[in-house]
């Protein structure tokens, strides 16, 4: 479940699966050659670099536009404003293919998904403070930022489903209610504390909602 992902290699996929045409933040067909996909990942990678440097407030489109290389005129034609930029960095997000690892254990699975979340937080730092203050300055933010958590937690249940099928814990487990044990304490330290937080200490956090779930507490209610 890891945190809105690198835009640059998102774009990058996008780019390569629209070689044959495909669609623009507006639904717009692309030109032959994937020249749509191209810019939007040219400038959406741009989006990635401005909110990490500057956050929200810094964020311009003529900012976007010159350090993508795309012309102003086409990032205001395609995205409008700053918002929609947002908005579609975050659905860019969501398009891609990623499913939590299967490791044969509910304890594993747990670590390798803390272990990924960590990382996010601990490399982009300033991307996902910025990400997530935007969501509260702006609704159309906070509606894609609300739907990529969304398909993050639904992608991540698969966890819990693998391990209730092994026969690691009650069939009635609350999947949503295992993943927040799990995760939630990593949100909590490095984005709204903003202190360290080890990956030892991740682990830790996975282990703990295992065994919760394993112990029956994680009941669907």
């Amino acid at each position: 479940m890891p945190a809105p992902r690198n835009a640059t290699s998102a774009a990058a996929d996008a780019a390569v699966t629209g070689a044959e045409g495909g669609d623009d933040a507006r639904g717009e067909r692309a030109r032959p050659g994937g020249r749509t996909a191209r810019v939007r990942a040219d400038v959406l990678a741009a989006v990635e670099a401005e909110l990490a440097e500057h956050g929200y407030d810094g964020l311009t489109v003529d900012a976007v536009a010159a350090r993508s290389g795309v012309h102003r005129t086409t990032v205001y034609r395609r995205w409008r404003t700053v918002d929609g930029l947002l908005v579609d960095l975050l659905a860019m997000g969501a398009d891609d293919s990623w499913i939590p690892a299967d490791t044969g254990t509910l304890e594993g699975d747990l670590v390798e998904l803390n272990r990924e979340i960590h990382a996010s937080l601990t490399i982009r730092p300033s991307l996902t403070t910025a990400v997530i203050a935007a969501s509260f300055r702006a609704p159309e933010a906070a509606n894609a930022l609300h739907g990529f958590w969304k398909d993050r937690y639904e992608r991540s249940a698969i966890v819990i489903t693998r391990a209730i099928d092994r026969g690691e814990i009650p069939a009635d487990t609350d999947a949503h209610r295992v993943l927040l044990t799990a995760t939630a304490p990593l949100f909590h330290q490095l984005t709204l504390l903003r202190q360290d937080l080890s990956e030892a200490d991740a682990d830790r956090y996975a282990r703990d909602a295992a065994r919760a779930a394993k112990a029956g507490i994680l009941r669907a209610p």
